[in-house]
């Protein structure tokens, strides 16, 4: 048989690189980088190969199965519909009781987008949970609050930017995030080529500040006291807007100027750890006259101040003439426009078992999730949907989210494993493999380095008895509205669908016609185009929106409380995996662990622990044990640990993952603590001890 190769685009992570795909028959034969692809140009990392681990899984369910007393059982797909539906009927009629979370790979699958909505109307279910409040909510909330829209972000513009300031993100392990940026390596390559410069705040020495040109180590969740040093020094030096900017502002930048003028530079050099003079020269490119961008992400948004950091991300950007400015930060105008064809989403409130909370894009804070479904009242969650998510391993406290699971009337799940969190499930609906479905960067365009949309149509046809996502959902949902009794909507296919929107978005274009340009279509370097881009009511930057501005007098309060003597716990991730789901690739997981804890040579002395000593990591939740690392990598006073792991719960059938499997993160990470702005959760800064385990077991 011959072999064919396959232009797609991989979906595993944001960085949506185009692969070349060859394959005979139904064996993927490679997996290699695409470089007629205008976005990517011929890179690719690791997760990508391991596209055909996820294939050809033989731990990967094929049919629908059924949990009874002896196990699973193997049913059909209009066995579990009916029985599913019935269920859902009679536990919970009209959807009070119902909640659903979407994970992480949701995203990556514009017709499951497209169609979940269905299936969660027919269940009436009002409560959304998931990833997002886990970690990039205070993106979307200050993104709504300053332009209009949660999705409209502006993103380092790093092929053409001079000085890139990178906060609390590892683009060399995550090729971004909230920022689809692939091969940033060979981008920094070039940044510097053209005599420019990056600088990592981290209290880790990540693999991005290892390519980087200076190294900040910072104190976990103290970076709103750096970020404002930086701030009030550009306002010191750019007192006025720059012109055209000051044209689509709502007012000037004195109400944040007064509210920073209670800060001394020095005061907040102290706090967060890093010295004046590294304050200084992370300022002097935004007080010059080159492009500068600075970008903040996960080290700044999972913790107590995430709004507040992002905004002042923002306010650095706007105050020294950077916003929608050629290397600077920019607004991207891809081939779809989520931003011009989707509503802005919104900030509210929600109810829940532990008082209100804030709301943002309709979704209760995962906080709330486990007590949810532990309340003992009407409000309790009796029935829950999971789809494409592992909270077990990703939500605080995952002890207690096993708990509230456990507690649930119904559960389905929609994954292609039995997982930590689906092992809880009544019934499992499998999906096909990933070469089996077609695939569009729905939610990354807008978010790209450069203005781009490419399509890719399934690789392989579908096995016999396998169906993809959106029939999963769409099919539940007229088997639910059956069994209430209830008129289904007439469901257009997700292809129709994207053909609609994509003829909506400025480029205009067919799904034909994007189809049948393989390597994407390339509309060309980011440009400034924010008056056009706005989604306020008054098509003008909120500047100083009231929240926020409130926001700085609660951090105020902070510096003078004294911190608990204790290591802080940060999380981490590597290039060889994505979260909690690809611990099943053998060629992903194979090599030296992966999940030990990272700490200082001097913090390890102290307490007696050498390197690859089993130790015992306590927080105020609970204890786990793991290998310790000892690196020069760490800032002294922080550990690592990387988040994802952990797949070692009882039943866990994952035979790969069983052997790698690793401890969970979040079993140390309480819930009481969150963002008050947003509800996000913090996973940063955590305070642990660590000992060896002998002397842990001695006392």
């Amino acid at each position: 048989m011959m072999s064919q190769v396959h232009k797609r685009t991989c979906h595993i992570c944001e960085a949506n690189c185009g692969i070349l795909v060859e394959t005979q028959g139904r064996k993927v034969l490679s997996i290699k980088g695409n470089p007629d692809n205008p976005l990517s140009r011929g890179y690719i990392c690791p997760k990508a190969t391991a596209i055909a681990d996820l294939q050809d899984d033989p731990d990967r369910l094929r049919a629908p199965v059924k949990r009874t007393d002896d196990g699973w059982e193997e049913i059909d797909w209009d066995t579990a519909y009916r029985e599913i539906a019935a269920k859902t009927a009679s536990i919970d009629p009209d959807g009070t009781a119902s909640a659903f979370y979407r994970g992480n790979p949701s995203a990556h699958d514009y017709a499951l987008v497209l169609q979940s909505r269905h299936l969660q109307r027919a269940v009436g279910a009002k409560r959304s949970y998931s990833a997002s409040t886990l970690d990039q909510m205070p993106h979307h909330y200050v993104q709504y609050k300053m332009y209009g829209h949660v999705s409209l972000a502006a993103v380092p513009d790093i092929d053409r930017t001079q000085h890139l300031v990178i906060l609390g993100g590892n683009p060399m392990a995550s090729n971004g995030s909230l920022w689809t940026v692939p091969d940033f390596r060979g981008r920094v390559r070039e940044l510097h080529a053209r005599g420019g410069r990056v600088t990592v705040v981290d209290p880790r020495k990540t693999e991005t500040a290892k390519v980087a040109d200076h190294w900040v180590p910072i104190r976990p969740g103290t970076d709103t006291a750096l970020l404002l040093a930086i701030l009030k020094n550009v306002l010191e030096e750019k007192p006025d807007l720059r012109l055209g900017l000051s044209e689509v502002c709502d007012q000037s930048l004195d109400p944040v100027r007064d509210a920073l003028a209670q800060f001394e530079i020095a005061q907040l050099s102290a706090f967060c750890g890093v010295s004046e003079a590294d304050v200084a020269q992370m300022t002097a490119p935004f007080i010059g006259d080159e492009p500068a961008a600075i970008y903040g992400r996960m080290g700044v948004s999972v913790c107590e101040f995430g709004a507040l950091n992002h905004w002042i991300v923002q306010l650095i950007n706007l105050a020294s003439g950077n916003l929608d400015r050629e290397g600077g930060t920019m607004f991207p105008k891809p081939l779809f426009d989520l931003v011009g064809l989707n509503g802005p989403g919104g900030v509210s409130t929600v109810e829940t078992v532990r008082g209100t909370l804030p709301s943002v894009m309709g979704e209760t804070p995962m906080v709330a999730f486990a007590d949810e479904m532990l309340r003992e009242d009407d409000g309790r969650i009796k029935v829950l949907f999971v789809q494409s998510g592992n909270p077990v391993l990703s939500a605080p406290d995952g002890q207690r989210t096993e708990e509230g699971l456990a507690k649930l009337d119904l559960m389905v799940a929609f994954d292609p494993h039995i997982t930590e969190t689906s092992r809880h499930a009544d019934y499992i609906l499998p999906p096909c493999g990933p070469l089996e479905k077609d695939h569009f960067n729905m939610f990354f365009g807008p978010l790209s380095v450069r203005n781009f949309g490419a399509y890719s149509p399934p690789t392989l046809p579908l096995e016999e008895g396998a169906k993809t996502d959106w029939e999963i959902v769409s099919e539940l949902a007229i088997a639910v509205h059956a069994a209430k009794g209830s008129a289904a909507p007439n469901i257009q296919h997700p292809r129709e669908q994207l053909d609609g929107l994509l003829k909506a978005s400025p480029a205009g274009m067919t799904l034909a016609e994007v189809e049948a340009m393989p390597d994407g279509v390339d509309l060309g370097p980011l440009e400034p185009c924010i008056k056009d881009r706005l989604k306020t009511h008054d098509q003008k930057i909120h500047v100083a929106p009231a929240e926020l501005l409130a926001d700085v007098a609660r951090f105020a309060q902070t510096m003078n409380e004294v911190p608990e003597d204790a290591l802080r716990l940060i999380g981490r991730r590597h290039v060889r995996s994505n979260n909690s789901w690809l611990h099943n690739s053998r060629r992903l997981v194979k090599g030296p662990d992966r999940c030990t804890l990272m700490m200082h040579p001097e913090d390890a002395k102290l307490r007696g622990i050498d390197d690859g000593q089993t130790i015992t990591i306590q927080s105020d939740i609970t204890s786990i044990e793991t290998t310790a690392e000892i690196t020069d990598d760490m800032m002294q006073g922080v550990v690592s640990l990387p988040h994802g792991w952990g797949h070692n719960r009882s039943g866990l059938s994952w035979k790969t993952a069983a052997n790698h499997a690793g401890v969970s993160f979040n079993d140390l990470v309480g819930t009481k603590r969150f963002d008050v702005l947003t509800g996000n959760a913090v996973l940063n800064g955590i305070a642990v001890s660590v000992e060896p385990k002998e002397a842990a077991l001695v006392s």
